[in-house]
């Protein structure tokens, strides 16, 4: 038994006893499933680099069956891209002048909803807030994902001005760009061409937080249409995109073609590398 359990079992008051019991269940829980992630992360690896099922078992001292089921159940560890044990999906409140009221934006709902959708399938528990229309929001958090440009807020123009590879541009008076400073390449959103047409850019990656003490990973689009083009592609293709950055700081851009009606993506493609910040400094 241990200290802990020990601790709880002496608590006396039954509304305090319920309290800490409730409080240990869950995080007893995100425990078991991290742990569970990590174990399937472990047999992946190594039936990757090509052992098979009968030494991993003799080894790790369990059944040739049981390392079996451990491969293919379980929480997936690609899961751990979004975080791990719990998420918080942050989406940005809009200040519309004209009603004098804060609005949400449509395809910022449908964005941030996907993403949760997509954090739950992965057995983390998923809660919601909005960056107020301040843009003020605490950024030293484990676990937080924040769909907000630039533009809504002034401490994400400051993390994303970290990234190494790819900036955020705005000529004055001008439309918002993304630059890869590795290729020179200036991406624009279709909807600021002429002739406008139904096509976005969006940005996805983990950069550091402002107390250096972790990390997050933020995702806008030029226009709100490049974030449901990131949050598709990463319901879509997350296990490839763990596989390349893990953990890493990292950033990419990502294309996307939608419906002019609905702004539903359409098609999704990567235009830059997933690129690591760490080698990144080093190149």
């Amino acid at each position: 038994m241990s200290d802990e359990l020990r601790r709880i079992m002496a608590i006396d008051d039954p509304y305090l006893l319920l309290r800490e019991v409730t409080t240990r269940l869950a995080d007893a829980q995100q425990e078991v499933t991290e742990l569970a992630r990590l174990r399937r992360r472990v047999v992946q690896d190594l039936h990757a680099q090509g052992l098979s099922y009968a030494p991993i078992a003799t080894k790790a001292g369990l059944s040739r069956g049981r390392i079996h089921q451990i491969r293919h159940t379980g929480p997936a560890p690609e899961g751990a891209f979004l975080g791990r044990g719990s998420v918080v999906v942050a989406t940005p409140l809009r200040r519309d002048d004209e009603r004098g009221r804060t609005v949400v934006a449509v395809d910022d709902v449908s964005s941030g909803k996907r993403l949760e959708d997509l954090a739950r399938s992965y057995g983390l528990d998923v809660t919601s807030e909005h960056v107020p229309v301040s843009g003020e929001i605490d950024l030293n958090r484990d676990g937080l994902v924040v769909i907000c440009g630039p533009r809504m807020s002034q401490q994400m123009w400051d993390t994303y001005a970290q990234d190494p590879v790819l900036r955020w541009e705005r000529a004055e008076g001008g439309p918002w760009t993304l630059v890869d400073r590795r290729t020179g390449t200036v991406h624009r959103s279709g909807q600021d061409s002429n002739p406008a047409r139904p096509y976005d850019v969006g940005y996805v990656g983990r950069l550091p937080r402002p107390d250096g003490k972790g990390s997050l990973l933020a995702i806008a689009g030029i226009h709100t249409q490049g974030s449901l083009g990131v949050v598709q592609l990463l319901a879509s293709d997350l296990n490839t995109v763990w596989g390349q950055v893990g953990e890493h700081l990292f950033s990419t851009l990502v294309g996307v073609e939608y419906d002019p009606e609905t702004s539903e993506p359409r098609s999704v493609e990567l235009l830059t590398p997933l690129y690591r910040h760490d080698e990144e400094s080093t190149a």
